[in-house]
């Protein structure tokens, strides 16, 4: 078959690497449809994720059909299609009890990271019975992808995670696909106000087409003034960083209102400056997470429903012999508008598009 294999720092290649078989009765092997790419494959091949050696196909979103299935699988069927979950749980240890199936035992984050992932046609997925959800036939399976990451990210670790409540402030750094998800799920709790802070104007105007009350450029050398401004110097309730970088976390910092909270959902690859000094005697909570995946099926259910619309965050396909414009694609996001890239296994060898 043919992957997209993470062959040393900063590079990529398309290459043949066996088709994925079953190693134990509790497995799936599933046949791709759509694969996405994600911020986090980036920082591997930046090297800020040592977890993941050279040699490893890459990506941990995607929506495919069930291929074969081991012995054990009993909840799902060979040929259904279902959405692979970005987080592999197995249900059963402490910490999935516990509800952080990001920390299980014999899973967690391990699809393109520790284990080969899903930008291939065909991938082996670990625990399918709680790693894999049957998609309905009204969702779309291309724009699914943002289900398996994005959605579940910027819900849990951003908008639970910052606890936006009815009438609450809200402030998103980063326009990206986890901001943008966060924005989504952030207007189901009916908040008063939601703010997004972005550099690459395309996708603050997809912010306002979403729902976005403001958006604010982040380069504009004002923008903490201006954010301010729409709080009445107060600053907000629930602040989402979306990013992964210092300066956007000190931002986080500035806009907080006493007793808030900050959410972290970015990628953090170098150290950051907390300033304790100034939020020591705010109530300020600071909440980190890794997502857990557990509130996919709701989800899945809202999408379902047609409470929440993900058919736009889907921006630029292309097919996997063209892997690699995919990822120029998505690494000079603002130079293409692009936000979620998506490969597709579908389409004809050959041919890309923008949606």
């Amino acid at each position: 078959m043919k992957a997209f294999v993470y062959s040393g720092p900063g590079r990529v290649e398309l290459l043949d690497r066996p088709k994925p078989t079953i190693q134990a009765p509790t497995e799936a092997v599933v046949r791709l449809m759509y694969a996405s790419i994600c911020g986090t494959d980036l920082h591997i091949l930046k090297g800020d994720v040592p977890t993941a050696d050279f040699g490893t196909i890459l990506g941990h979103e995607g929506v495919g059909v069930i291929e074969s299935l081991g012995s054990a699988v009993h909840n799902l069927q060979v040929n259904q299609r279902v959405l692979i979950s970005c987080i592999t749980s197995c249900g059963a240890c402490r910490r999935c009890r516990g509800g952080l199936a990001a920390h299980c035992q014999t899973g967690g984050w391990i699809l393109g990271n520790r284990i080969d992932g899903t930008q291939a046609e065909y991938v082996r997925i670990p625990h399918a019975a709680t790693s894999l959800y049957p998609l309905a036939p009204s969702i779309d399976p291309r724009a699914a992808v943002i289900m398996s990451d994005a959605l579940p990210t910027g819900f849990e670790c951003g908008v639970l995670g910052a606890n936006v409540f009815p009438g609450a402030s809200v402030v998103i750094i980063g326009a990206g696909p986890v901001g943008i998800a966060a924005l989504l799920t952030a207007r189901l709790y009916s908040p008063k106000q939601v703010v997004v802070v972005g550099r690459n104007e395309p996708r603050l105007v997809i912010a306002r087409k979403l729902g976005a009350d403001a958006t604010i450029s982040s380069s504009a050398p004002d923008a903490l003034q201006q954010l301010m401004a729409l709080t009445n110097g107060q600053g907000f309730d629930s602040v989402i960083e979306a990013v992964g970088i210092p300066e956007t976390f000190a931002l986080c910092q500035d806009l907080v209102t006493v007793g808030g909270r900050i959410a972290n959902a970015g990628v953090h690859g170098i150290k950051v400056d907390l300033h304790l000094e100034a939020l020591w005697d705010r109530n300020i909570n600071i909440y980190t997470s890794l997502v857990n995946g557990t509130t996919t099926p709701q989800l899945l259910d809202l999408v379902d429903s047609g409470l929440l619309d993900v058919s736009s965050l889907v921006t630029h396909s292309f097919p996997l012999a063209e892997a690699t414009k995919a990822y120029d694609t998505f690494k000079e996001a603002s130079a293409h508008n692009a936000l979620k890239v998506v490969i597709d296994f579908t389409a004809a060898q050959g041919s890309s598009a923008k949606i």
